[in-house]
């Protein structure tokens, strides 16, 4: 009662109030912090894969389970229906549904909406785990375990910065809303649609967008300003009717994988070089600014090597590592259906096998495009195999690349709140991978958008072992907490 009293009285002096409120948030975790790594045990025990349809009742429960959470600190919650998803069979299963929640309708404060998400990439203990991938591990104060760090963690220590309000009976510095799904780590489906319906209703009062579905550069926090976009292939090279044996058959028939292997091949050269015509001239040209930024940011290669187990890398040089990760395309081949990969021998002639390789996206390259590239590509190579197999070329995600300006006020705020919280300037970065969901947001809404990342750089995101630490858990929360009140401190324009 006395610390409350001590923050109420403060309120008036937002910077003694704010480093006031911190000290007590220091001392109030170490009474909850149980409580909170409880919280996200029981989420992490939710297998919410949405790639896997037969865990889709568990999917539905964890949407259940955050919006319960969010009704539990007095937020105003619905459940969109988002419609259904058309299964490979034809049939069609239900969606989760998109949970949102509104704290406090001040209209003299601004508003901001923390987007992100509770589903999970799959993870299996034989896959190389070390533990339980759903069953919370602590471990020298990294808490292991699938979706801690992706995406499960930072949704709580948003939910816990107006939980911590809430709990001490202090009026929020601006409203807060929330759109959290269960779909994203497949595309988000649904929510594209939901965000245009709901433009001129949910987001109409909203002054920006907060994602946290992402992870510092190295030791130092950082703001993130841009991701790269995806586009996913499939190359299907179907042959005989059947699947054959290769000491019978072989020599006599033209085999689906060798064609499939022969076309993969001319993708991307040894040294990393596209091939594909059309791709490399889209690319923005990297400016001299953008190269000191690059410059400027901590970054050690001997340290990434090691963290990835590799003795070289593509590039020497730290400008040109950060540049072609964040800010260049590439191509990477992922895996081939169809294909014999079980333990042993077995000497069979696939009859029809998938290739599955993506392109990173980046300003200015426009997907539609990419896809009519990629698609002419293929066939014009595939043609010079003069095979009688047929290929068949579908892109099935068209992501397109997101990047804000580093210079907006609400970067400014974020380098405010990282220097109360962790008494350093954070690096200002991109991110080689995809969040689709900021494009979106950017162009329906037109709102401005930040990233606000809280994962380390080790936590093995859609890895093995992946984790957070308890550190950046807890101070990730303060920061959320000191950036709220940095908002709250911009000038309206």
């Amino acid at each position: 009662v006395i610390l409350e009293n001590r923050c109420v009285i403060l309120v008036n002096s937002s910077h003694v109030f704010v480093n006031s409120f911190l000290i007590l948030i220091n001392n109030s975790f170490i009474l909850v912090n149980c409580f909170v790594i409880l919280t996200l045990r029981q989420w992490i025990a939710v297998e919410s894969d949405s790639s896997d349809v037969t865990k889709r009742s568990d999917l539905h429960r964890m949407m259940d389970m955050t919006a319960e959470k969010l009704r539990l600190i007095g937020g105003s919650v619905e459940m969109v229906d988002v419609g259904t998803q058309t299964l490979p069979n034809g049939s069609s299963i239900a969606l989760p549904k998109v949970v949102t929640a509104r704290f406090g309708e001040d209209p003299s404060k601004r508003t901001v909406c923390v987007y992100g998400h509770v589903d999970v990439q799959p993870a299996k203990k034989e896959d190389g785990w070390a533990t339980d991938p759903y069953e919370l591990t602590d471990i020298d104060g990294n808490l292991y375990g699938r979706g801690a760090s992706d995406n499960k963690a930072p949704v709580l220590a948003w939910i816990h910065t107006v939980e911590v309000y809430k709990a001490l009976n202090i009026d929020l510095p601006v409203n807060v809303k929330f759109i959290i799904e269960g779909m994203e780590e497949t595309g988000s489906n649904g929510l594209d649609d939901m965000i245009v319906a709901q433009k001129d209703s949910f987001f109409s009062d909203v002054d920006y967008i907060i994602i946290s579905d992402c992870v510092w550069l190295s030791k130092r926090p950082a703001l993130t300003y841009g991701t790269r976009g995806n586009c996913y292939f499939f190359a299907e090279v179907e042959g005989p009717k059947k699947d054959l044996h290769s000491g019978v058959y072989g020599g006599t028939v033209m085999e689906p994988m060798t064609d499939l292997i022969g076309i993969l091949d001319k993708l991307i050269s040894p040294s990393g070089k596209i091939l594909i015509p059309g791709i490399r001239e889209a690319v923005a040209h990297l400016s001299d600014e953008e190269w000191k930024m690059y410059q400027d940011i901590e970054f050690d290669l001997e340290s990434y090597k090691r963290e990835i187990g590799l003795s070289q890398l593509m590039y020497s040089n730290k400008v040109d590592l950060l540049a072609h990760r964040w800010r260049h395309p590439t191509v990477s081949i992922h895996g081939i259906e169809g294909a014999f990969s079980s333990p042993g021998t077995k000497t069979v002639i696939p009859a029809k096998v998938i290739a599955k390789f993506s392109i990173r996206q980046v300003p200015n390259m426009d997907p539609a495009m990419v896809e009519k590239q990629v698609t002419d590509y293929l066939h014009s190579v595939f043609a010079k195999r003069k095979s009688p197999n047929k290929l068949n070329v579908t892109m099935v995600i068209g992501a397109k690349p997101w990047l804000a300006d580093p210079k907006h006020p609400l970067y400014e705020a974020g380098k405010a709140a990282v220097k109360r919280v962790f008494a350093v300037e954070p690096d200002l970065i991109r991110e080689g991978g995809t969040i689709p969901i900021a494009r979106s947001f950017q162009d329906v809404t037109g709102k401005s958008i930040i990233m606000l990342p809280i994962g380390g750089f080790d936590d093995g995101l859609h890895s093995q072992n992946e984790k957070i630490s308890r550190y950046n858990y807890m101070e990730g929360t303060k920061l959320f907490i000191a950036f709220l009140h940095e908002v709250s401190q911009m000038e309206k324009h």
